[in-house]
Protein backbone atom coordinates (compact mmCIF):
# COMPACT_ATOMS: atom_id res chain seq x y z
CA UNK A 1 0.00 0.00 0.00
CA UNK A 2 1.09 3.55 -1.04
CA UNK A 3 1.12 6.60 1.56
CA UNK A 4 -0.25 10.12 0.44
CA UNK A 5 -0.08 13.23 2.06
CA UNK A 6 -2.93 15.33 2.79
CA UNK A 7 -3.44 18.23 4.96
CA UNK A 8 -5.41 17.84 8.02
CA UNK A 9 -8.47 19.74 7.02
CA UNK A 10 -8.55 17.98 3.91
CA UNK A 11 -8.27 14.71 5.80
CA UNK A 12 -11.30 15.34 7.76
CA UNK A 13 -13.65 16.86 5.10
CA UNK A 14 -12.87 13.55 3.27
CA UNK A 15 -13.50 11.84 6.47
CA UNK A 16 -16.94 13.12 6.83
CA UNK A 17 -18.02 12.63 3.32
CA UNK A 18 -16.85 9.09 3.68
CA UNK A 19 -19.35 8.78 6.02
CA UNK A 20 -21.98 10.46 4.92
CA UNK A 21 -21.70 9.19 1.79
CA UNK A 22 -21.98 5.36 3.12
CA UNK A 23 -18.34 4.22 2.15
CA UNK A 24 -17.16 1.40 3.92
CA UNK A 25 -13.80 3.18 4.85
CA UNK A 26 -12.34 6.32 3.69
CA UNK A 27 -9.45 4.50 1.53
CA UNK A 28 -12.69 3.19 -0.24
CA UNK A 29 -13.91 6.56 -0.46
CA UNK A 30 -10.19 8.43 -1.69
CA UNK A 31 -9.67 5.33 -4.16
CA UNK A 32 -13.24 6.52 -5.84
CA UNK A 33 -12.72 9.95 -5.82
CA UNK A 34 -9.92 9.60 -7.46
CA UNK A 35 -11.01 6.74 -10.23
CA UNK A 36 -13.79 9.29 -11.45
CA UNK A 37 -11.02 12.24 -11.46
CA UNK A 38 -9.31 9.77 -13.97
CA UNK A 39 -12.37 8.79 -15.75
CA UNK A 40 -13.26 12.64 -16.08
CA UNK A 41 -9.43 13.61 -17.41
CA UNK A 42 -10.06 10.86 -20.18
CA UNK A 43 -13.13 11.87 -20.72
CA UNK A 44 -12.11 15.42 -21.25
CA UNK A 45 -9.13 14.53 -23.03
CA UNK A 46 -11.53 12.26 -25.48
CA UNK A 47 -13.59 15.07 -26.23
CA UNK A 48 -10.89 18.09 -26.64
CA UNK A 49 -10.18 16.90 -30.59
CA UNK A 50 -13.93 16.57 -30.81
CA UNK A 51 -14.80 19.90 -30.11
CA UNK A 52 -12.18 21.09 -32.02
CA UNK A 53 -13.14 19.38 -34.96
CA UNK A 54 -16.51 20.87 -34.52
CA UNK A 55 -15.16 24.23 -33.64
CA UNK A 56 -13.20 24.03 -37.18
CA UNK A 57 -16.40 23.19 -39.23
CA UNK A 58 -18.34 25.84 -37.41
CA UNK A 59 -20.76 23.87 -35.48
CA UNK A 60 -19.74 25.39 -31.87
CA UNK A 61 -18.15 28.50 -30.56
Amino acid sequence: MVKVKIEPGLYDRARRAAAAAGYSSLDEFIADCIEKGIQRQKIEEQEGPVSDQLRGLGYIE
